[in-house]
């Protein structure tokens, strides 16, 4: 049968089935496409000067024996690729499938309790959890972008976590590989990144400033601060984001770069290295059409580079549709549909469902397969016809038709590959200090740069932030200066009788633990930084030490500031003792205060996840340290069984400092005279000779020679009726150091337990 394009010839199908119509084969023109060898006039790809537009026709032509038989494959013709391009690389997974577990179900009823449990029937019956991914197969290659598409719940995002190494491998079943080699781990860390759906920038650095940021990570300190600008200036010429580089990303409140833009900083940031696999999640949700296609064809240019390119999309236009390589359906977890969008058409016109002329491909099939999924058999047939459909000729050809360049099979082992790709300039990141190209990911660096290298860049990108955002840190100032000003009004100038030592007390207690309800201020930081830390350090980009100690560099600064402000405004207004040294000592226990507190607060943001519930929890236990500190009960009183708590609380060890640094510095100050011990007392009511007398009336009766002005109670005698001399006061402010010293080591402990990153 003629194609009726002179001399063309259909496919051998079997069952005496003709070759697909050229009209049925829509696609993008590939003329933009390289390659390394011209094709071969017996292979060709053509489009004929009277097809319609937007159409190819496949030119099968297959080679012929010596007997003049042509050689057959399964019964069907072959069809190679076009031209000679060796492929570098190809990403292939076979029969994944990812199972989670649903909750039993509890249902009361008036006899009996019954238990459900929702579950999924295997083929071979009996239940089973339900199947994110269920026998899911592919590749995607350099040079093409595989997009996976489906509806809300189809498994995509899945997908794209199965393969980019995020599902733990004894959870996900199948196997993933690169140029046949199994993948994974670090191999695919180095060689990889990954673009999250949402775009988790900070607000206040400029699109510059950021894949600046990023370039300083992920670039190797062997590399110059100018190549590094470069490579940022050729990727901002390469994102179309030369008019915003030097806008700010902007937020809620604050007017930056569009939703478009931001989403190509996005890539952006993950791309810097040029790795070799980029995966995206949805990279366009959330864009208009435009927006959209211009991320979708920076994607392309990105795999013309030489970058495998795997992403998820919902919905994508006309437009971007033409800008695919290969398409992957998916119907909750199931594949209905692998192969490139020019075989969209021909697959619905054999499934008895055409796609009527001038629909979007995807469209027609996204909304098909949602009404299959409502209806009672589900997508069953769909999947099933998918199956046999793939194993057919015409799906071979087709598949066949819409390569651009590359032979059918790798032609290089995947070390041999990784050294060409970095000697061409991939995973810049991953070459050594001298510039050459290193053998495989074994030898590539884990990390690009030593850890004070990291520490620094991190540092200086948060005190940027800190800069550009005053008014958080001038909100704290003017928490900490209100409260202190309240303090030395409501405490002005103690005096050193009975009362003004039970009002230092108070002072102590309420002044300790501001310093520690302060530093809740501090709770949303990490909170909202998580997932920018999260996508970082996902590929390696520093290590969690790193972001632990530049965290700690950077808040350091403002709590000086914050306890020289207290301190100044306290000090002397209350009238405590200890002159200048005095004072240089509550500074420093003021300061270790915070120290402390900022760093317990760090370690529960580590924790917790959202905002409120830090909130409860840092109020609740600070209120648990207030009251075992030692302030409302001694520690004699407090039961043993509660003991453990008053060692642990963090406000123990300030306030006890800060009770030596007042009441042992001078051994002979006084602090009750005489009639003073009848001070709220009956006797205390009485008038001053009646207390004179009752005061000597005692002496001769006791034996002991002290009048009115006999010095009663001394410091030294507070501080034991106190129980506070168990620690001294400079041992008492080294604890409380190694508490923020400790939280911080925990925290450090909760990014590497807590932030893998990865499923179950």
């Amino acid at each position: 049968m003629s194609s009726g394009f002179g001399g063309r010839r259909t496919l051998p199908m079997e069952d005496g089935e003709d070759a697909p119509r050229a009209d049925l084969l829509p696609c993008h023109p590939r003329s933009d496409r390289r390659s390394d060898s011209s094709a071969s006039l017996d292979h060709l790809v053509a489009l004929p000067s009277h097809a319609p537009p937007g159409h190819v026709v496949v030119d099968v032509r297959t080679t012929a024996n010596a007997e003049g038989n042509e050689e057959d494959d399964g019964g069907g013709g072959t069809l190679d690729f076009v031209g000679g391009t060796a492929v570098r690389f190809v990403l292939a997974f076979h029969d994944l499938t990812y199972n989670v577990g649903r909750p039993r179900r509890v249902v009361f009823r008036r006899r009996s309790t019954h238990v459900e449990t929702d579950a999924t029937t295997t083929r071979g019956g009996g239940a089973r959890a339900r199947a994110l991914l269920d026998g899911v197969s592919g590749e995607a290659r350099e040079g093409e972008i595989m997009a996976v598409l489906g509806a809300s719940g189809a498994g995509k995002t899945t997908l794209i976590d199965a393969l980019a190494d995020r599902i733990r491998r004894d959870s996900l079943r199948g196997a993933v590989t690169l140029n046949g080699e199994a993948l994974g781990g670090r191999p695919l860390q180095v060689i990889s990144a990954y673009v999250m759906q949402d775009d988790l920038l900070y607000p206040m650095l400029t699109v510059a400033e950021t894949l600046m940021y990023s370039a300083e990570f992920r670039l190797p300190r062997s590399l110059s601060t100018s190549k590094k600008a470069s490579r940022v200036q050729a990727l901002i010429d390469q994102l179309g984001l030369r008019a915003a580089a030097n806008t700010i990303i902007g937020d809620e409140g604050r007017r930056g770069v569009s939703g478009g833009e931001r989403r190509r900083v996005s890539i952006g940031i993950d791309i810097i290295h040029d790795p070799i696999i980029l995966f995206l999640d949805e990279p366009t949700s959330g864009l208009d059409s435009t927006s959209a296609f211009m991320v979708v064809k920076v994607l392309q240019g990105i795999a013309q580079s030489g970058s495998v390119v795997i992403m998820s999309i919902h919905q994508p236009s006309y437009r971007i549709i033409g800008l695919l390589d290969r398409l992957l359906f998916l119907s909750r977890g199931r594949t209905v549909y692998y192969g490139p969008p020019a075989g969209l058409p021909l697959f619905f016109s054999d499934f008895g469902h055409p796609i009527p002329d001038g629909q979007n491909p995807a469209e027609f099939a996204l909304d098909h397969v949602r009404q299959l999924e409502s209806s009672p058999k589900g997508a069953d047939e769909l999947v099933e016809f998918s199956n046999s459909w793939q194993k057919k000729p015409v799906a071979r050809a087709v598949s066949a038709a819409a390569r651009t360049g590359h032979h059918d099979k790798p032609s290089l082992p995947l070390k041999e590959a990784i050294r060409m790709s970095i000697a061409r300039g991939k995973l810049v990141s991953g070459t050594s200090d001298s510039g050459t190209a290193a053998a495989s990911t074994a030898e590539v660096a884990t990390y690009a740069n030593p850890w004070w290298v990291e520490v620094w860049v991190l540092a200086r990108r948060a005190f940027t932030n800190t800069r550009r955002t005053p008014e958080l840190f001038l909100i704290r100032l003017g928490t900490v200066v209100v409260t202190a000003f309240i303090l030395a009004t409501v405490f002005w100038r103690l005096d050193s009788t009975p009362k003004g030592v039970n009002e230092r007390f108070g002072f102590f207690a309420i002044a300790i633990s501001t310093m520690f309800y302060t530093s809740a201020d501090a709770l949303p930081v990490f909170l909202i930084e998580r997932y920018i830390y999260l996508r970082e350090t996902a590929h390696n980009a520093y290590r969690r030490s790193s972001y632990v100690l530049s965290n700690a560099i950077v808040s350091f600064p403002p709590l000086v500031v914050l306890s020289l402000a207290f301190a100044l405004i306290t000090f002397f207004a209350v009238g405590l003792a200890g002159g200048a040294g005095g004072f240089l000592f509550f500074v420093l226990i003021v300061l270790a205060s915070f120290w402390a507190g900022s760093g317990f607060v760090t370690f529960l943001s580590g924790v917790v996840r959202h905002v409120i519930i830090g909130y409860t929890v840092v109020v609740g236990l600070l209120a648990y340290f207030l009251l075992l500190s030692g302030f409302f009960v001694t520690r004699d009183r407090i039961p043993s069984y509660w003991t453990w708590l008053h060692y642990l609380s963090l406000i123990k060890y300030p306030y006890e400092a800060v009770m030596q640094n007042e009441f042992g510095g001078e051994p002979g100050r006084c602090f009750m005279r005489g009639v003073q011990m009848f001070d709220g007392t009956p006797i205390g009511a009485l008038p001053a000779e009646t207390k004179v007398s009752v005061l000597n009336a005692m002496s001769r009766s006791m034996g002991v020679d002290f009048n009115s002005s006999s010095c009663i109670t001394t410091g030294p005698d507070i501080l034991a009726r106190q129980a506070v001399a168990e620690l001294g006061k400079w041992s008492c402010l080294w604890v409380t150091v190694a508490w923020g010293f400790l939280f911080r080591a925990l925290f450090y402990l909760t990014l590497v337990v807590g932030s893998r990153n990865r499923r179950r």
